[in-house]
């Protein structure tokens, strides 16, 4: 993996294969043929400048997994910059050199307020026996929420055109 290591310092982040600006990768034109951009693009101070990159080191064809949020929480401030909607997602990746196959709603409405409930019990431990049950409730409601304008985000699958 390869990350600028700035995210949380609790993490061990030895394991990686490169600390990087995601923004100059220092690999080959066309060296990989996937890539899995997992829950990052929202701390990347400038989104579309890094997918243009990514876009740099990866072959024709290749395939690209991207998950982003669009109903989260503040997390790993400062470094927390951005929200997507589908659309954003399919601009960004279309200017970046994607052809979008497949974006599909993390859940819907239902789900979103089942995690808001989890998250007051994080905060308030003592409503969890109240909070809980009606958290998974509301996640067993979910498929009723046929739009999903309301999700907790979006996965994607883009090949590199």
């Amino acid at each position: 993996g390869v990350d600028l290591a700035i995210g949380d310092p609790a993490w061990d982040y030895r394991r990686l294969h490169a600390i990087a600006d995601l923004e100059q990768l220092p690999f080959a034109d066309g060296r990989f043929d996937a890539a899995l951009h997992v829950v990052t693009l929202e701390h990347l101070p400038r989104p579309a400048e890094a997918l243009e990159e990514l876009a740099r080191v990866m072959r024709r064809g290749a395939a690209l997994l991207l998950v982003a949020p669009q109903e989260w929480e503040v997390h790993q401030a400062p470094h927390d910059y951005y929200r997507y909607t589908r659309h954003g997602l399919e601009y960004l990746l279309a200017r970046a050199g994607f052809a979008v196959e497949e974006i599909e709603p993390a859940g819907g409405l239902f789900l979103v307020i089942s995690r808001r409930l989890l998250n007051a019990c994080q905060m308030l431990p003592w409503l969890l026996p109240v909070f809980g049950p009606l958290a998974l409730l509301a996640a067993l409601l979910d498929p009723l929420d046929r739009r999903k304008d309301f999700t907790l985000g979006y996965r994607c699958l883009a090949r590199r055109y």
